[in-house]
C-alpha cells in the first residue's frame, strides 16, 4: 500500500512536469527563418541515409624556404619580379589563343579563317609594340616558357599553326638573334622556382 501511494505520487509529479514543459514550448515564439538563414549543402545517398557535406577549398601548405646565401635569395627575388612581370602577357596569350580556336571552329570558310587569324596576329603585334618590346631578354625567355605552360604549346608551334611553317621559321631566326628561343618548353620540375612563384602569386585563386 505504501509503495502504491508512492508510485501514484511519482506519476502525478511526472505528469505535471510534462504539462508544464508542453505549455512552455507552446508559448515560445520561434523566429521566422528566411533564405539567408538556411545553409544549402550537397548530400550523398548512402544506403537510404542522406549525408550532408560541404566541399572545402584546397589548403596549400608551403614550407618556409631557407636560403644558403643572401645572393641566392636576391636571385630568387629577381626571378619572382620577372615572372610576375610577364605572367599577365602569358595569360592574355592563353585567353586570346583559346578565343581564336573557338572562332575558327565555328567557320569553314578559309577566307574568314584567315581574317580571324590576322585579327589575332594584329592584337598580339599591338601588344608587342606597346609593352612586350620593353621586356628584357630574361623576361622574354620566361614569357616563352609561361606561354607553353598556359597554352600547352610553344610559341613556335602557335605561329606555325596560325601563320605557317615559313613564318614560324622566320620568327625563330629573329628571336634567336636577340637571345630568345620560340621552341622553349616549360617543365614544372625543372622550373620549380617559377612554378612555386606562380602557385603563390594569387592568379589562380
Amino acid at each position: 500500500m505504501k509503495y502504491s501511494r508512492l508510485f501514484i505520487l511519482l506519476f502525478v509529479i511526472l505528469a505535471s512536469m510534462g504539462a508544464k514543459a508542453q505549455g512552455t514550448t507552446e508559448n515560445v515564439i520561434w523566429p521566422v527563418l528566411g533564405k539567408n538563414d538556411t545553409i544549402r549543402v550537397a548530400a550523398t545517398n548512402d544506403g537510404g541515409y542522406m549525408i550532408p557535406w560541404i566541399a572545402l577549398q584546397e589548403v596549400k601548405i608551403m614550407g618556409q624556404r631557407i636560403w644558403r646565401s643572401a645572393a641566392d635569395q636576391a636571385a630568387f627575388n629577381r626571378l619572382r619580379y620577372n615572372v610576375l612581370k610577364v605572367m599577365p602577357y602569358a595569360l592574355y596569350a592563353k585567353r586570346r589563343y583559346e578565343k581564336l580556336e573557338r572562332d575558327l571552329a565555328l567557320v569553314d570558310d578559309k577566307k574568314t579563317q584567315k581574317k580571324l587569324v590576322k585579327e589575332c596576329d594584329n592584337e598580339i603585334k599591338k601588344m608587342f609594340n606597346t609593352e612586350i618590346k620593353e621586356l628584357t631578354i630574361t623576361q622574354g625567355q620566361i614569357l616563352t616558357k609561361l606561354i607553353d605552360r598556359e597554352v600547352g604549346r610553344t610559341t613556335f608551334d602557335i605561329v606555325k599553326q596560325t601563320k605557317g611553317g615559313f613564318a614560324a621559321f622566320s620568327y625563330q631566326l629573329v628571336a634567336r638573334v636577340v637571345g630568345h628561343n620560340l621552341k622553349t618548353t616549360y617543365s614544372a620540375t625543372e622550373d620549380r622556382d617559377i612554378e612555386s612563384i606562380i602557385v603563390n602569386s594569387g592568379y589562380y585563386q
